[in-house]
């Protein structure tokens, strides 16, 4: 499985961007993650040109962020969705339009609602009443007026893992259109003169591999607009269709292709706006894991090898849970070649397991592989989604470097931590000492 710019070179090792990863890891240490820069572009600018109407693409920075990325999207001229303080800090930091921005999440504190109203944030996604009744009295102390989308819960159920649903009914995302409740948002956003609405936001999940459950959700939520138009006269000028298209993980994966997934919620939106005799609502879509998924890579060395009961073997990264803990979280699978020998023939099967001190740590449960030997580089593909963003020290282990490839060239985008950032933030009370 071959993905973006990768190719193999003539001492059969695995390139990106013109780099070979072998070179990387000897040169940036493992374990490593590699994004391929024009996959990041093709993928951004694949959005862009599908979108027929208009809206904005915003990227969902919490799949993979940092001060580069942001610019990157910038660059291609989609907006931003951020969920914390953090992710809203880092796109300033970068230098990132404040009024492309997004600003979501379900439970905001007041200290990032007055972060992203001093900083005119374009949009704040609203999730519940209770952060309406708190963003009206910043707003008003603020003496700002800003732009809300509030967040439905259309009670639809995607095929994906329950940990990465989030819009069915039992959810702690969104306001449900079930019951009531959304329309007493709606009149309740409407009746706050210190807020603008301006919309309404869905989002159903992550990883998704068919167009079912998104069309749904599209068609739930304008449903619930048009009857909240008969009730209030309110029809929205914006409607944010979330993110979650799916990405390949395995040989076996078929998402959709960017395109479609564009082009079908698009025509829904149409076809229902024309039936209906309502204007078009300016589209938002919010993808991450299918910008950035398949666009990255990480590079470990392998250690330890083992025969097991059973004939099993046994290979041991020097990485694991603290830079992906996704197998762990989700059961997430994942492809692996031999980075350093690409074009040697599978002899056995692997597992491949991490360092961590956890019997729970394992990477990939079966790797069809060459025989492996201490010192090999092995690569995990379609590692940039949620790997970075959700890596941790547990067992203090410094998290890895990333570095951004593009024609032959890298460069690095986080530095590795050392010991001493472990350390850092530790304080020793005086009673301590001595």
């Amino acid at each position: 499985m071959r993905l973006g710019t990768m190719s193999v070179n003539e001492r059969g090792h695995l390139c990106i961007g013109g780099m070979s990863t072998v070179e990387l890891a000897e040169t940036y240490g493992t374990p490593l993650y590699v994004f391929d820069e024009d996959l990041i572009r093709q993928n951004c600018r694949r959005y862009v040109n599908a979108q027929d109407c208009p809206g904005m693409v915003a990227y969902a920075a919490k799949a993979f962020i940092t001060v580069a990325m942001a610019r990157l999207v910038f660059q291609e001229g989609l907006g931003l969705d951020v969920v914390s303080g953090g992710e809203l800090y880092t796109a300033i930091r970068a230098g990132f339009p404040p009024e492309n921005i997004i600003f979501n999440g379900n439970n905001k504190t007041p200290e990032e609602i007055s972060m992203a109203l001093r900083s005119n944030v374009g949009r704040i996604v609203v999730d519940s009443l209770d952060e309406l009744d708190m963003l009206t009295t910043l707003a008003r102390k603020m003496r700002v007026r800003p732009r809300i989308l509030l967040r439905l819960n259309p009670g639809v159920s995607a095929h994906a893992h329950e940990y990465v649903l989030t819009g069915i009914d039992d959810c702690k995302f969104g306001i449900s259109v079930k019951g009531g409740a959304a329309l007493s948002a709606v009149m309740a956003a409407l009746a706050a003169e210190e807020v603008q609405l301006v919309g309404y936001h869905v989002h159903i999940g992550s990883q998704l591999l068919d167009l079912d459950a998104p069309l749904l959700a599209a068609r739930v939520l304008l449903q619930f607009a048009l009857q909240a138009s008969e009730s209030t006269g309110y029809w929205p000028t914006e409607l944010d269709l979330g993110g979650g298209l799916g990405i390949k993980y395995l040989l076996s994966d078929r998402p959709p292709d960017i395109e479609q997934y564009v082009r079908a919620l698009t025509g829904c939106v149409r076809e229902f706006c024309t039936a209906h005799g309502k204007p078009l609502p300016y589209l938002l879509f919010e993808p991450g894991r299918s910008i950035v998924g398949e666009a990255g890579t990480t590079l470990y060395t392998v250690g330890a090898t083992k025969l097991m009961p059973g004939d099993r073997h046994l290979a041991a990264v020097d990485g694991g849970m603290t830079d992906n803990p996704r197998p762990a979280l989700y059961d997430a699978k994942y492809h692996c070649v031999l980075a350093n020998r690409v074009n040697d023939e599978p002899v056995s099967t692997y597992r491949i397991v991490g360092k961590c001190c956890e019997s729970g740590d394992v990477l990939i449960k079966e790797a069809s592989l060459p025989e492996l030997r201490k010192g090999d580089i092995l690569a995990v593909l379609s590692t940039g989604a949620y790997n970075y963003s959700m890596a941790s020290n547990y067992n203090r282990v410094a998290r890895p470097a990333a570095v951004l490839v593009s024609s032959g060239r890298a460069d690095l985008i986080v530095a590795r931590e050392d010991f001493s950032d472990l350390v850092r933030l530790d304080l020793l009370p005086a009673r301590l000492v001595g």
